[in-house]
């Protein structure tokens, strides 16, 4: 509830609060390490900010004053924050309770917005764009544009989100987050697999004689009856392993992957 000293605020549309999610898409136009994306928050936040203060310019200088603090969000997450400071605005909250609400939650909006979107939805859709473009497909970029633009537009319903559903929206999505991220880690994990079988080729052309007109083949004869595809996955977790256990450097691997390549082809063993 708004106190009795506090000014009446103009109410605000659903046109307002679109207007702020499409503004929010410039959240990082002047990204900079003294306050982060402070300067395009408050762009986004302006528009919504001069209309519920009307006439108010002490309480709307305030405002803007206060939203060119120190801020640094997930883009995607931010609407949600920025409808959720909207509703608080319009309903003539303490400036205090506002800017301690902004402060605290976009922290964990961080954490977040960026679990759901860049590390497992885009990963997921890069991979299997990725599968499609490899066969000449124009489904690879096709579905990968569609789900970037796609996601740059559902900024629009989560800006509406915030501003109806209030604080209640954050702990809804704090609840449902850790569900939707085990499925589609599932999920990703299912497509990896799929893309390790089919994209890291390794056989071994080394045969083992047994008589002097017979040889056994190690690939075909040995590894493909125990576990098809067992040295493209070995070797994968392998560099998986150095990269996150050992912080072995990226580039390291890729040249010792190169090295060995060559080498082992050179030696018949490849």
């Amino acid at each position: 509830m708004a106190s009795e000293d506090t000014p009446k605020r103009n109410k605000l549309t659903r046109r307002d609060i679109t207007k702020l999610a499409l503004r929010s898409l410039f959240n990082q136009s002047a990204m900079n390490y003294e306050r982060m994306q402070a300067d395009g928050w408050a762009y986004a936040m302006m528009p919504v900010l001069k209309k519920t203060y009307g006439d108010d310019k002490k309480g709307f200088s305030a405002a803007m004053k206060a939203n060119l603090e120190f801020i640094n969000t997930n883009n995607y997450a931010a609407p949600l924050l920025m409808g959720l400071e909207a509703s608080l605005e319009e309903n003539g909250q303490k400036r205090s309770t506002i800017d301690g609400l902004r402060i605290a939650l976009f922290g964990p909006l961080a954490g977040i917005g960026d679990a759901i979107t860049w590390f497992t939805i885009l990963p997921i859709v890069a991979g299997i764009s990725a599968s499609f473009a490899k066969q000449g497909s124009i489904l690879g970029p096709l579905i990968f544009f569609i789900v970037y633009v796609g996601l740059f537009f559902a900024r629009i319903p989560i800006a509406h989100l915030g501003y109806t559903a209030g604080t209640n929206a954050i702990s809804r999505i704090r609840e449902s987050s850790a569900m939707i991220s085990r499925a589609a880690s599932i999920l990703g994990c299912t497509v990896i697999g799929g893309l390790i079988a089919t994209y890291v080729q390794i056989s071994v052309k080394t045969k083992i004689p047994v008589t002097p007109t017979k040889s056994i083949s190690i690939q075909t004869q040995f590894f493909d009856n125990i576990f098809p595809n067992i040295l493209p996955l070995g070797y994968t977790f392998l560099l998986y392993y150095l990269l996150k256990k050992k912080n072995v450097s990226p580039v390291v691997l890729i040249l010792i992957t190169f090295v060995l390549a060559i080498v082992l082809s050179w030696l018949g063993v490849l």
